[in-house]
């Protein structure tokens, strides 16, 4: 009778110790994991743009523009334009 006693509690005690886990992992590691994951997966995407951003100017500058592939024969060309300033006129006063 006292084995049985001492399995059932032993049997407890290891089910205790598995729903802990269960609840550390729940509230602690998944949520760092996640947070970890969202963060690289951010820092990649603003990165990509910048590098996206930074290739289609440097090919505007050399070439005078920029072919970006949309799909099948399917292209967007960017054109660099130079503005063109106005010259400075005074200005008018106020009666």
């Amino acid at each position: 009778m006292a084995d049985k006693n001492k399995l059932v509690i032993r049997i407890l005690i290891l089910v205790i110790v598995l729903l802990a886990l269960a609840v550390l992992y729940a509230f602690a590691v998944r949520p760092a994991v996640t947070g970890y994951v969202v963060d690289k997966y951010s820092q990649g995407y603003y990165q990509g743009q910048s590098d996206l951003l930074s290739s289609v100017w440097t090919q505007i500058q050399q070439t005078g523009y920029a072919q970006i592939p949309l799909g099948e024969d399917q292209v967007l060309v960017l054109q660099g334009q130079i503005a063109q300033t106005q010259p400075d006129q005074p200005a008018q006063p106020v009666q």
